[in-house]
């Protein structure tokens, strides 16, 4: 009996074995080699704290002059070590964050397992939080204009990574086999806040469904990415109405854009686009659906600044090599 597969990735996956479709990654790898030695000629040495790194065209090591050490150019970054090419590492992160599909549907694209393709996008994933506030800095643009800030509630719908994983019966959901429509207990109820500044766009997740929690750590973050933070914009939620900030708000009972122009239009745009992009999962933990929140909203301001591949290389490796910057 064949194994369930995703009607569009069992597709392509016919398409490239009948040799329509070709995924050529060398051209990418060639790219992400030039990116990573440029960061190494321009580091210290992991070992020594040396600055005296050399590197060579097609050769994948380099060498440190003083301690003679000699890392793979791709050492402390997630492309080191896997069971990809760099071109298939970065190929299948940009899939994962920026289209509608899902890893059991990226795997087939690349003739991969789905834990290789797990594995390498969940290291991806977490390295590219880490390097978006240093690369962020570097860009050359002002993030200015009032903040606006809003919320989603979204119910979490999963227990992957976890042990012992519950029946579906005890987490409240149908009694078939498979994925339940559990719909959670207080404990495992998250609201996303988002707060968007000119193409900034932050997604952090609170706990509860009936939100009137803290409202800081968005802001925060926002104020970290963009410096000075200015006015902030919301709705008329209670929440929003204790908050110490300097803010103005409009009241959606009674219209959508206050008389004197405030509105909170990106942040309710931000979330009509995250809610089909989290869909795919079919459901997350708590911690699985702020971790792919906030990879979307990094993902989207890089797409609004119109990085190219390089900036989307330098947020992948900027943490491992950030005594460059």
């Amino acid at each position: 009996m064949p194994s369930a597969q995703p009607a569009f990735g069992g597709m392509f996956r016919q398409l490239i074995e009948l040799g329509v479709i070709e995924i050529n990654t060398k051209p990418l790898d060639a790219r992400i080699e030039r990116r990573l030695k440029q960061f190494w000629e321009n580091t210290s040495c992991p070992r020594c704290g040396h600055q005296s790194i050399m590197t060579w065209e097609k050769h994948d090591r380099v060498r440190c002059r003083n301690c003679e050490f000699k890392p793979a150019y791709t050492h402390g970054t997630p492309f080191h070590e896997k069971h990809l090419s760099c071109g298939e590492v970065l190929l299948a992160f940009t899939l994962y964050a920026d289209t509608l599909l899902s890893i059991n549907q990226i795997a087939p694209l690349l003739g991969r397992a789905y834990k290789t393709i797990h594995t390498a996008i969940r290291e991806a994933e977490a390295a590219v939080q880490r390097g978006f506030p240093l690369t962020w800095k570097l860009f050359n643009q002002t993030v200015d204009g009032p903040t606006q800030v809003d919320e989603s509630g979204k119910v979490c719908s999963g227990y992957k990574g976890q042990e012992p994983p519950r029946n579906s019966r005890s987490r409240g959901g149908s009694s078939r086999t498979g994925r339940s429509r559990w719909r959670g207990r207080h404990g495992d109820q998250l609201t996303l806040v988002a707060a968007c500044r000119d193409s900034l766009r932050v997604i952090r997740g609170q706990r509860g469904i009936d939100y009137e929690g803290d409202l800081e750590p968005v802001i925060q973050e926002a104020e970290d990415l963009s410096q000075r933070l200015g006015e902030v914009w919301t709705d008329g939620l209670q929440a929003y109405r204790e908050m110490d900030r300097d803010h103005r708000t409009v009241v959606h009972k009674e219209r959508y854009v206050s008389p004197d122009g405030v509105h909170i239009n990106q942040a309710e745009c931000l979330f009509s686009l995250v809610q089909p992009w989290l869909r795919k999962f079919r459901g997350l933990s708590k911690q699985g659906l702020e971790q792919a929140a906030h990879t979307f909203g990094i993902i989207r301001s890089l797409n609004l600044t119109g990085a190219s591949v390089e900036i989307t290389i330098d947020c992948l490796v900027m943490g491992a090599f950030r005594s460059s910057t």
